[in-house]
Formats: structure tokens, C-alpha cells, sequence
């Protein structure tokens, strides 16, 4: 049996495989790493740099999105149905 594409699933996709599969390891990870991409509230000291504010907020955006990335097919399927 082959392993279904965990970066196509959506979120919620993703968790209720991991419900019905729990000792799936690999869909533990990939589930464990799209609720982590979205990281906390984070305050940022007055002293940085242009250069060090830009980097931040690239980073960010970069998190999210290799997040909607991973939604993106589903999303399309979705909109074809």
C-alpha cells in the first residue's frame, strides 16, 4: 500500500489521517511541521536594523508560504469540485 501525499492534504486532512493512522510516524512529522510553520507572536527590539527587520519578515513570509504551499493542491481540487 503507498503512502498518500501528506504535502496535497489540507490541515484538517492531515489530522484526521493521523487520527485514524496513529502509529504512522511520517504523517505525525508532517503534521507536527504544518502546525509548527505558523510560529507565535514574537516581539522584535527597537534597536534592530533595517537590514535585520527586512530578514525577519522575509522569513516569515517564507514560512507561510511553504505552509499554503503544502494547501495549494488541495485547494485547487476544491475549487474544481
Amino acid at each position: 500500500m503507498s503512502k498518500p501525499n501528506f504535502d496535497a492534504m489540507s490541515k484538517a486532512e492531515l489530522r484526521a489521517y493521523v487520527i485514524a493512522h496513529q502509529d504512522d510516524q511520517e504523517a505525525f512529522y508532517a503534521l507536527a511541521d504544518c502546525l509548527t510553520a505558523k510560529p507565535p507572536s514574537a516581539t522584535y527590539p527597537a534597536s534592530m536594523t533595517r537590514e535585520e527587520i527586512h530578514k525577519a519578515v522575509l522569513d516569515i513570509i517564507q514560512q507561510k508560504q511553504r505552509c499554503l504551499r503544502r494547501a495549494a493542491p488541495t485547494l485547487d481540487s476544491e475549487k474544481t469540485a
